[in-house]
């Protein structure tokens, strides 16, 4: 097993341990270490999973873990602290995932994910209940997971850290929302521009600091094109309203766990992005 497969499937484990898991969960939780210590190519099969409603948004926060260990040059001393936070900030995503569906719907998640295995055998993977129930890997997960399970206590701990976190997050969001539709009435009230741009890049701060990255590269995008509409180098027509809606779409998607698909309004706000680092600001 290669050290990023080895990295991201013992984060699942971690973050596994910290949820009460039913013998159902167990196997899930079994079977989505498995397809990632079997695949062929785990980036792109995770960009796939992605477009997976089901599966989306913990697709999200695994590539963000495999973004980290294949994009960034890795600080050994503080690995160990990364993985602590890694794992984690999976717990609501796994927990989400869990809680939404059977062994039966993952599996057909999977038969989504590997509808072309049968020309690829390098990705070729049964995933007939039998063959699961035969496979010496998951049957191995899965007792690890009970044994887990019989003898440890659920901690409320971070149940109460996400509650804190989504509150903070969620709160300017309908406000914003609201506010955009007054600049595209051209009602544009400056003082309340800086206040918004201000609570975006304080929620970034936050999101960035316990490793939410998608979501705080989404406020510093709200933000900057905030100050840009404030400084007049960005006028505030329907296509960048609707750019910063999407960064919003994004950010609740995420927060909240929502069964949708946002690989769309992802890459609109991704796109939007990369155009404000473009605009030479006027002084």
């Amino acid at each position: 097993m290669d050290i990023i497969k080895q990295y991201i499937t013992q984060s699942i484990t971690a973050a596994s341990n910290n949820l009460r898991l039913s013998s159902q969960q167990i196997e899930i939780v079994a079977l989505l270490k498995s397809v990632i210590n079997k695949s062929g190519d785990l980036g792109n099969d995770l960009i796939n999973m992605k477009k997976i409603t089901e599966l989306s948004t913990l697709a999200i926060r695994l590539y963000e873990i495999y973004n980290y260990l294949t994009q960034n040059q890795i600080d050994l001393i503080k690995i160990s602290d990364n993985f602590k936070d890694h794992s984690r900030y999976l717990i609501k995503d796994l927990s989400h995932m869990l809680e939404n569906v059977t062994p039966a719907a993952f599996q057909s998640s999977l038969d989504k994910l590997y509808k072309k295995q049968e020309s690829n055998a390098e990705i070729n993977v049964d995933f007939s209940r039998r063959k699961n129930e035969d496979d010496p890997f998951i049957k191995q997960e899965q007792n690890k997971l009970k044994e887990k399970l019989v003898l440890d206590e659920a901690s409320d701990e971070d149940d109460l850290f996400f509650q804190n976190y989504e509150a903070a997050i969620l709160k300017p969001i309908k406000p914003l929302d609201s506010f955009l539709k007054d600049i595209s009435k051209n009602e544009i009230n400056y003082e309340q521009i800086q206040l918004f741009a201000n609570m975006m890049n304080d929620n970034a701060r936050l999101s960035s600091k316990i490793g939410f990255e998608i979501i705080a590269n989404m406020h510093y995008v709200i933000a900057k094109a905030l100050n840009l509409i404030k400084t007049r180098n960005l006028m505030p027509g329907k296509e960048v309203i609707d750019s910063i809606r999407a960064c919003l779409i994004v950010i609740v998607a995420v927060v909240k766990g929502k069964e949708v698909d946002i690989t769309n309004y992802l890459n609109r706000a991704e796109e939007f992005g990369n155009h404000l680092s473009t605009i030479k600001v006027r002084e």
